[in-house]
């Protein structure tokens, strides 16, 4: 439980769970310097503040799932741009900040290079948002995925660090459903970014990128 000063949801904080709160004490927080290094999150409202450390297998996955969209999109002539840990605000609706999302495709505009969130009510959401987690896997395929369904994002993939899981939902009209292979990436499947994920408990990243430069060819 973290405290702070001046609102009863400051003062009553829990992080990593969802809690009832206003836009405007939610946005005070996301803003203040003292939190950082958190994840924030904001839907229907309720906030949901991340504060939890990252260890290597998180890191891990997160890295090899960067590695696989990348290498296949960039084989495939597919324009495409990450951000690692972006936070994308529509004021007044909500707040994610995913642990990888991309901007796919030939007519997205970028947004600019500052520090600031990305503004949705000026720029799209991005095609692809990737959640990875372990004990937070129930939450990303619930509120989580609530939010993504609302903000317009097309795809959205939740990897469950502990089990080499992926499951991917297409969003479409504010409705997901589970597919197996990629709509904003035609032709990688799930089963494959799986079987990355497995490799990557006994082999290193040379040996993962060959197989996948072999495996896309």
């Amino acid at each position: 439980m973290i405290s702070s000063s001046s609102s009863a949801v400051q003062q009553n904080l829990v992080t990593d769970t969802w809690i009832k709160a206003p836009w405007e004490e939610f946005i005070a927080l996301a803003d203040n310097p003292a939190y950082e290094k958190g994840k924030f999150f904001y839907h229907h409202g309720y906030m949901r503040i991340e504060m939890a450390a990252v260890g290597p297998l998180h890191a891990r996955e997160n890295s090899i799932v960067s590695s696989v969209v990348k290498m296949f999109a960039t084989l495939r002539n597919i324009r495409i741009v990450e951000l690692n840990n972006a936070t994308f605000r529509q004021r007044g609706v909500g707040e994610f900040q995913p642990d990888l999302s991309y901007y796919i495709g030939a007519e997205f505009q970028l947004p600019p290079r500052t520090n600031s969130p990305i503004n949705l009510n000026e720029f799209q959401s991005p095609a692809l948002v990737i959640e990875i987690g372990a004990s937070s896997v129930n939450d990303d395929l619930g509120m989580k995925r609530l939010i993504y369904e609302r903000v317009g994002v097309r795809e959205y993939w939740v990897v469950d660090a502990s089990a080499d899981d992926a499951i991917a939902f297409s969003i479409s009209d504010g409705r997901s459903g589970e597919i197996q292979e990629s709509l904003v990436l035609p032709g990688l499947t799930l089963s494959l970014v799986e079987e990355a994920l497995q490799r990557s408990q006994s082999e290193d990243d040379g040996a993962i990128t060959r197989w996948l430069l072999q495996s896309f060819s």
